[in-house]
C-alpha cells in the first residue's frame, strides 16, 4: 500500500513561518511580551483623564495577529503577570491592582485571542479585513477597561466613557490604519520569500 506524503501546512500566522516549534514560540510569547512592555514606555499623559497615550495597544494588536491565539494569549497573560509582579513596564511605571487603567491590560489577553484566532482564519491578509480585525481588538479592550475604570475611580459610564474612550478614538482608528497597511504588506513579502 502506497502512502502518501502529508502535503505541508499552510502558515496560518506570521509567526507560523518561523521554524523550531517549542523554540519559536517561547521566543515568540517572551519577545511580544516585551515588545508590549517596551510600547508601554510610550506613554504620553493626558490632562484630565488617569488613561495615557501610549502604543500598548498597537502592539497588543500585531502581537494577536503576529502570534495567533494560543502564543499571543500567552505573551498577554505574562505581560500582565510580570507587571503585576514589580516589572516597571505597563504605561507610565504603574504596577498593581491599584491603578485604575489595570482593566485595559486584563482586556489586551482577550483583544490579542480574538485577533489572533480573526487572522489564523485570513483576517489580516487584506486592508479591509484587517481594519474589520483591529477594530473587533480595540473594542474588546475598551469592553474590559471602561468597567474597571468605572469601579476604579467611581464614575458613571458616561464619565468612564468620556476619560477612557473618547480621548482615543482619533488614535486608535490611526493605530488600525497602519496595521492595515502593515500586515498585508508583510503577508506579501513573506509570500514572495517563500
Amino acid at each position: 500500500m502506497a502512502t502518501v506524503d502529508a502535503a505541508p501546512r499552510r502558515a496560518a500566522v506570521l509567526g507560523d513561518l518561523l521554524p523550531g516549534a517549542l523554540a519559536r514560540d517561547t521566543a515568540l510569547v517572551a519577545g511580544a511580551a516585551l515588545m508590549v512592555g517596551l510600547a508601554a514606555q510610550v506613554s504620553v499623559p493626558l490632562p484630565g483623564t488617569p488613561v495615557p497615550v501610549s502604543g500598548q495597544t498597537f502592539a497588543v494588536l500585531l502581537a494577536g495577529a503576529a502570534l495567533g491565539w494560543h502564543r499571543s494569549a500567552l505573551a498577554m497573560v505574562l505581560y500582565l503577570l510580570a507587571g503585576m509582579a514589580g516589572v516597571p513596564w505597563f504605561a507610565e511605571g504603574a504596577s498593581g491592582t491599584a491603578m485604575p487603567t489595570l482593566g485595559y491590560v486584563i482586556g489586551f489577553v482577550a483583544a490579542a485571542a480574538l485577533v489572533g484566532r480573526l487572522a489564523g482564519r485570513g483576517g489580516d491578509r487584506t486592508p479591509l479585513r484587517t481594519v474589520a480585525t483591529m477594530t473587533l481588538g480595540t473594542t474588546v479592550i475598551y469592553l474590559a477597561g471602561v468597567p474597571y475604570l468605572m469601579a476604579s475611580l467611581g464614575v458613571d459610564l458616561g464619565r468612564a466613557l468620556e476619560l477612557g474612550v473618547t480621548p482615543f478614538l482619533i488614535g486608535d482608528a490611526l493605530k488600525v490604519a497602519l496595521a492595515a497597511g502593515l500586515l498585508p504588506a508583510a503577508w506579501k513579502l513573506a509570500g514572495r520569500t517563500r
